[in-house]
């Protein structure tokens, strides 16, 4: 097993996906949910429309 900053060292997407899968409900629906998620490393995205926030990961608590 990794640490949190050797996998955001690795690949920060997958930290974002692996802290999302943890909330979701172990069942169905959270992989239905967990299917849903886009996580879009860097600027560049096909989501133009949606208007998608960055988050900054150094400043959240």
């Amino acid at each position: 097993t990794l640490t949190a900053t050797e996998l955001f060292g690795k690949s920060p997407a997958r930290l974002v996906e692996k802290s999302i899968k943890g909330m979701l409900p172990k069942n169905k629906l959270g992989a239905a949910l967990f299917r849903n998620l886009n996580v879009v490393v860097g600027t560049k995205h096909s989501h133009e429309a949606q208007k998608p926030t960055i988050i900054n990961l150094n400043e959240v608590n």
